[in-house]
């Protein structure tokens, strides 16, 4: 997996953010989906490393980085504040400017952070994203079956955070299982992570 990139965990204006660094060249940050971690990137990571320093980190309230409290308008976890965890985390890296690739709220985060902080963003790929205003304004039976975790994600606090706090591996393994072709393609101690 990603046993020969160096771990670190970087405190933050807002939280602690955990990740890895490994390769050599220009920096590219990646930011993974929901309900992932930095792993995700692990088969593709480091091919990148022959030829960018890749950094892949677990965005905030996710694997191992920080959960800070929500709030009603569960503004600390706007992706305004988790771009900013992202630069913060590239700057203490020594990180100026990037590259920067994200997957699915990865993505969302990204776009974000290419908006708040162009200077830093040299280049940006967004994976696997659709504008929430467009998915909602095309949604139809198909599309509110397959992807209700998103309405119940958005549901006022505290019913999706109590739900899944009941059984989490529930929600974690059905979305792994429904969003993939391959039966394989989270092995067990990914989803444990």
């Amino acid at each position: 997996m990603l046993d020969r990139f160096e771990e670190f965990d970087i405190a933050t204006t807002g939280t602690t953010i955990h990740g890895r660094r490994g390769g050599q060249g220009p920096p590219v940050l990646l930011l993974h989906g929901i309900p992932e971690t930095h792993l995700m990137w692990r088969q593709v990571a480091p091919q990148l490393a022959g030829q960018f320093t890749v950094v892949a980190t677990d965005l905030r309230g996710f694997g191992a980085s920080g959960t800070p409290p929500s709030t009603p308008d569960h503004a600390p976890y706007s992706m305004r504040e988790i771009a900013r965890d992202q630069v913060e985390v590239m700057n203490a890296l020594g990180y100026q400017e990037f590259g920067v690739a994200g997957h699915d709220r990865g993505a969302r985060c990204a776009y974000r952070m290419a908006l708040d902080h162009p200077a830093a963003v040299a280049r940006l790929a967004v994976l696997d994203i659709v504008p929430t205003g467009e998915a909602f304004g095309r949604a139809n039976m198909d599309f509110s079956l397959g992807f209700w975790v998103w309405s119940f994600l958005a549901a006022p606090e505290p019913v999706p955070e109590q739900l899944i706090a009941g059984a989490p591996e529930v929600i974690v393994n059905h979305m792994l299982d429904t969003w993939s072709d391959k039966a394989d393609a989270f092995p067990a101690e990914v989803r444990a992570a």
